[in-house]
């Protein structure tokens, strides 16, 4: 059997988190505070650093505190995640009640509450979010990297609010995006992506923390906003280790029936 779903089916909660757990965040007892901006530097070297202080690691693993609200319903929830760089992100919750397994090839879930299983590629997380979306960009989100590649485009840089702010100096047709680093390390502050024709936005903001010598995000605060709906997403992540040996099991129960995305 299978079960359609609409982005507003019942199983709403699960598919936005699974979506905005890609923007996940960490959490410790040392918070990384910002440096002083320097007026003279330019987008090109504030791009250039910001590419030079990525973090360097094998695999990641926490937990994270998710508390999540649309305006109407409130709930929070508390996931494991581990995660192999460049190759798999792995999430449970409590019981294995929900867990997810996201490759750059695929993206996998089953949900114990509804006997259901989602099986697909990342077209489901790009229709959840409204921008399109790959391994890669996923996992730029959940280190606290610019999703998009700002090599590859011309910005503006000016700065706001003690942050350099960056903007493409070439305006997109179907959607506007923004970002802010901060002057110490270099990471985003901000990443905004909005698609006005459709009354679409998504913003997530980041603090920051030092794990053994990397600058990871500390805490995250998600807006995403899709025709004057409202949904907001505070997460959090403890007991953040690194390069650790890990396992990442999954597998389907008998018996779920799949989900399909309309």
């Amino acid at each position: 059997m299978k079960i359609e779903l609409s982005y507003f089916g019942k199983s709403r909660f699960w598919v936005l988190i699974l979506s905005i757990l890609t923007l996940g965040a960490c959490k410790s007892t040392k918070t990384i505070t910002s440096g002083e901006v320097d007026s003279r530097m330019s987008a090109k070297n504030i791009i250039d650093n910001h590419y030079t202080n990525q973090p360097n690691f094998r695999t990641l693993s926490g937990r994270i505190k998710i508390d999540y609200s649309n305006g109407e319903e409130s709930q929070g929830v508390n996931v494991s995640l581990r995660m192999e760089k460049d190759k798999v992100i792995w999430m449970s919750a409590p019981l294995g009640m929900l867990k997810a397994h996201i490759t750059p090839n695929k993206v996998s879930f089953y949900n114990k509450l509804q006997n259901e299983y989602f099986d697909g590629d990342f077209s489901y997380l790009s229709q959840v979010l409204g921008t399109e979306l790959d391994f890669d960009k996923v996992q730029n989100l959940l280190l606290g990297n610019a999703v998009l590649d700002l090599r590859k485009e011309r910005f503006t840089s000016s700065i706001t609010e003690g942050n350099y702010q960056l903007k493409p100096k070439k305006v997109r047709d179907l959607f506007k995006i923004l970002f802010q680093v901060e002057p110490k390390n270099f990471k985003i502050v901000t990443q905004q992506i909005s698609q006005p024709d459709n009354f679409r936005q998504l913003q997530a903001k980041y603090t920051y923390q030092n794990v053994s010598d990397n600058v990871l995000p500390d805490e995250i605060k998600i807006l995403a906003e899709d025709k004057g709906e409202l949904t907001t997403i505070d997460l959090s992540f403890r007991n953040l280790e690194l390069n650790k040996s890990m396992s990442f099991p999954y597998k389907v129960p008998k018996g779920f029936d799949k989900i399909t995305l309309k």
